[in-house]
């Protein structure tokens, strides 16, 4: 009986275990690496989601042209970094998926537009480092015409599939991408139906190569559905689900479809660690997909900051190279997506002390990567990272991991090697690590044996390939906050281009052209509901929002230009400012707000954005097309200014203290701003006493806080 299974059956204390296994470490357990006992399943690739809109890439576009290149050189560079093999992208759908609104490219049924959103750049960036990188997209949202005034996706299948089709034709004709993967509708029901009018569709277009993915929900029960239906089995790639926690289901299994994990955790270093391992050690998933990339969104947000970077800051250039693209590494660098696993127990397993291993190879070349784990993974958990909150989960078999030797015996067509290079990191369970992806002296193989001594908290690749590198880039620039002033006439884009550093979260904007005096602006698209992803009380959500700047601030001015449009028009504008929050949940975020109604001449000052809380309220008069609000905080206090007067002189609850600014429609519908302006209440007060003196200037005289202002 080996020492290890005396020392779990005996173990009546902590101190007894662990001194046993303090000894037992210096034995050595042999794990075979074999082939001759038949391969395990194909190996698909680890990969990273763009999606939850500003969740992945929204703030890295307008970074410095030095910083964004070695941020999309540390995700996507092969032998560098994360050296991602799998990049997925939402479809954007113009509704809400977690930190944002992503614009659909077709926001009617009778136009498309293919220059929207940043998905394009980010698939076209990630190609031109790596050619091989494979593509999947899937939607969250989609435009109200695709559900005919309903919510529901599938109410003709056919538009559905011809409207997702567009956007891989798209994607094709204007970037010379080609989608591989396709997916359903993301953690929503699914309609067999659909899924194979999908595969009708895109084979009636001649793109039988790209393969579907189904059904991105958080279980496996659709293999029950696959099982039951032959038909559908027959146009069905992937079993995909989220967030499975290694685990997979007999079910699932015995589709023989090759199972994903197209979603799941970035999690702390260590669940990491263990999850890109046991996802196939025990759940037999051949792919790991995590959300997200990259942190490029504001902090405030929620899940701020799910990424495996994070790069939040393009005023400064600032951003973290966080352990985890280093723990992703062990595995990219050293395979690629149509590698094979070996067998379970031949190379292949759990430690005998805690941790698992996996060996990999490829057949054409005969390579051997060998990924050994022994990561304490505990939770559910909140831990810190970088000074964060950061949920983390629990993963099977990993809460008792103990220092050991383990000896791999290299038999069948790994006999002949003999030299291994090796690749360490170690790091304690939820923080950085100093000794990340760290190359170690070679190691010989003697007797067709290697031997490693494993710490606790550690992950080695060992490897017959030579091509591993640790990427460097200059220091970052140092982090700032969000500049003030700041000014943005939406002068310097490209025609229908997202606004910069602006995270839509109800509705969507893009740059277009009115002519003189105004030239460029940004216009809210959106005319109708979406067929929304987010449910729940903050939905259905009919007020847009779009939101800019630092969650902390408390005292700061707001001011735009605005109109609404003659044709399509919304009601009201408005700008807001000490914005709560984002998200799903945005619809009920407190604030201030201040609405002007154009078509009724009134205005409004409310402590929400669905206009419960009325602060003050009133008749407005309106002589023109453009307007200009303005809208200030200070302590209790808040300004109103329309057209340059002062409108609104009053106090304000306390709470909340700080948030975002914004601005937005009330309802969906079309509407311009213009000439942005954002900058501190202080430096407000000075550029007002300056100006008040000028007769050629617009209005601005500090109030008195017990001087009535209505107009």
């Amino acid at each position: 009986m080996p020492k290890h299974t005396r020392v779990l059956r005996i173990s009546a204390s902590c101190f007894t275990l662990f001194v046993l296994l303090a000894i037992d470490s210096s034995i050595s357990e042999i794990y075979n690496v074999d082939d001759t006992n038949g391969y395990g399943r194909r190996f698909d690739g680890i990969g990273a989601l763009s999606a939850g809109v500003s969740a992945s890439s929204k703030l890295l576009v307008n970074y410095p042209d030095q910083q964004r290149n070695e941020i999309l050189d540390f995700l996507f560079k092969p032998n560098y970094g994360a050296s991602l093999h799998i990049l997925k992208v939402e479809i954007g759908g113009d509704g809400q998926s977690t930190d944002g609104t992503e614009a659909s490219h077709m926001h009617e049924s009778w136009e498309e537009n293919y220059q929207r959103g940043y998905e394009w750049w980010l698939m076209t960036e990630a190609k031109k480092r790596n050619p091989d990188i494979l593509l999947y997209g899937l939607p969250w949202s989609f435009p109200y015409w695709i559900g005919n005034g309903t919510f529901n996706a599938y109410a003709n299948p056919e538009v559905t599939a011809d409207y997702v089709y567009r956007w891989i034709n798209g994607a094709k004709v204007h970037y010379n991408l080609t989608i591989d993967i396709i997916g359903i509708w993301n953690e929503r029901n699914y309609s067999t139906t659909y899924i194979k009018t999908l595969r009708q569709t895109l084979d009636q277009h001649g793109l039988q190569d790209v393969k579907i993915c189904a059904a991105d929900d958080f279980s496996w029960q659709f293999a029950d559905a696959v099982l039951a239906d032959p038909e559908l089995a027959e146009v069905v790639d992937f079993l995909g689900t989220h967030y499975p926690n290694t685990i997979s289901t007999l079910e699932a299994l015995s589709t023989g479809k090759p199972l994903w994990a197209s979603e799941d955790h970035v999690g702390s270093v260590a669940c990491r660690c263990a999850m890109l391992n046991r996802n196939y050690v025990t759940g037999l998933m051949t792919s790991t997909i995590s959300w997200s990339p990259i942190a490029s969104f504001y902090y405030g947000l929620p899940d701020f900051p799910a990424g495996i970077m994070e790069a939040a800051e393009p005023w400064s250039g600032n951003y973290d190279v966080n352990e985890q693209i280093w723990v992703t590494a062990h595995t990219t660098q050293f395979t690629k997506p149509g590698w094979t696993y070996l067998a379970h127990g031949f190379g292949v397993g759990n430690l005998a002390h805690g941790g698992s291993y996996v060996s990999l190879f490829d057949r054409n070349t005969g390579a051997l990567t060998i990924v050994i784990e022994t990561a304490v993974c505990t939770g559910p958990i909140i831990s810190q990272v970088k000074g964060h909150n950061w949920y983390t989960q629990s993963l099977p078999s990993q809460r008792n991991v103990f220092p050991q030797t383990a000896t791999f015996k290299l038999t069948g067509s790994f006999a002949d090697i003999s030299v291994l290079n090796v690749w360490r990191t170690k790091f304690a369970s939820g923080q950085n690590s100093s000794t990340s992806f760290t190359a170690k002296a070679p190691v010989q193989v003697v007797n067709m044996m290697v031997t490693i001594t494993l710490g606790v908290n550690e992950m080695y690749t060992l490897t017959t390939l030579t091509t591993g590198q640790k990427g460097t880039a200059p220091e970052p620039p140092h982090s700032k906050p969000f500049p003030l002033p700041y000014k943005d006439d939406f002068e310097d884009y490209a025609p229908s281009a997202k606004p910069y550093n602006m995270a839509q979260q109800v509705g969507a904007w893009e740059v277009a052209e009115v002519g003189p005096p105004h030239g460029q602006v940004a216009r809210q698209m959106v005319l109708h509901h979406p067929v929304y992803w987010c449910w729940g009380r903050a939905y259905p959500a009919n007020t847009t929002i779009n939101v800019i700047g630092n969650y902390l601030w408390r005292d700061i001015y707001v001011h735009v230009d605005a109109r609404v449009g003659s044709v399509n028009g919304t009601n009201a504008v408005y700008v807001g400012a000490r914005i709560d929050r984002g998200g799903c949940l945005v619809n009920p975020a407190l604030g201030v707000f201040f609405f002007i109604y154009p078509k009724t001449s009134r205005y409004e000052l409310t402590n929400d954005l669905a206009r419960q809380k009325i602060l003050s309220q009133g008749s407005v008069e309106i002589t023109g097309d453009w307007m200009t609000l303005g809208l200030l905080l200070e302590g209790n206090m808040a300004y109103a200014f329309f057209n340059g007067h002062s409108l609104i002189n009053c106090t304000i609850p306390r709470s909340p203290t700080n948030g975002f600014a914004g601005l937005g429609t009330d309802p969906y519908g079309l509407a311009d701003f213009d000439n942005l302006e954002l900058q501190t209440a202080e430096d407000t007060w000075d550029r007002m006493r300056i100006q008040s003196g000028k007769s050629d200037t617009l209005l601005f005289k500090r109030l008195s806080k017990s001087v009535d202002i209505s107009p």
